[in-house]
């Protein structure tokens, strides 16, 4: 699901009701990108071990969409649940080529607090702040904070080469009619200062805030969204 959902924990978040770990599942997403049917994408939480993790997201291009397809098509964190948080281990992303040019990938090391890796060719080692996320263990921290009652406001996201703030504002919520039935949703808006991107996200409370919908705009054009199709737990 790229870049489409972002971590210093939130201020203020009561750790003491976070849940336990995530509940694994497998959902199952229409993609469209500008407005035509370009595939499906499937969301997978695994648990791995003790407190351990890995989530997948996998975009299966159809028809000429397969060439064309500009977007991230694979994307992979392993993270742990630390103090109550989401802690990224390692994060992985490529187009399904064999082009490095559009390969990332991330290794996390809490103890000596560094990001080490290679991001399009680029050899990374940077400090790590705590709370970091990758781009997409940051959609497990934002459940288990709305889950917990906390209100995200900013959040720090390891993008590539470097940590970059984002901010999230909740809109309002809103009913949908989904192939899962009639659902309620709370819609939260992330962006950059002064960037023309902004990704928006309808996440279900009924269904441990589990993303249902989820659109990016540019230059206030819809050019990639995500409609929930399937969820099995």
């Amino acid at each position: 699901m790229s870049s489409l959902l972002l971590l210093a924990p939130a201020a203020g978040a009561p750790e003491s009701t976070a849940p336990a770990g995530p509940v694994p599942f497998t959902a199952v997403y229409g993609v469209e990108w500008h407005g035509i049917t370009a595939g499906y994408s499937t969301l997978e939480l695994k648990q791995t071990g003790p407190d351990m993790y890995s989530y997948s997201s996998h975009i299966r291009a159809r028809g000429i969409f397969r060439l064309a397809f500009p977007d991230v098509l694979t994307q992979i964190s392993t993270f742990r649940i630390l103090d109550g948080h989401v802690a990224p281990l390692t994060y992985h992303e490529d187009d399904g080529t064999s082009d490095e040019s559009k390969q990332v990938s991330l290794t996390f090391d809490w103890q000596g607090l560094r990001v080490r890796g290679t991001a399009e060719r680029k050899s990374v080692d940077q400090p790590l702040k705590p709370g970091t996320q990758d781009p997409f263990s940051v959609q497990i921290e934002l459940m288990r904070d709305l889950a917990a009652g906390a209100t995200p406001a900013t959040f720090v996201l390891f993008d590539k080469h470097e940590a970059k703030e984002y901010r999230y504002t909740r809109e309002r919520t809103e009913a949908l009619d989904t192939p899962l039935g009639h659902l309620e949703a709370v819609v939260y808006r992330s962006d950059r200062p002064d960037s023309d991107r902004v990704t928006r996200l309808w996440l279900a409370p009924t269904l441990g805030f589990l993303p249902v919908q989820a659109e990016r705009r540019r230059h206030d054009k819809v050019d990639f969204s995500l409609h929930i199709r399937e969820v099995h737990r």
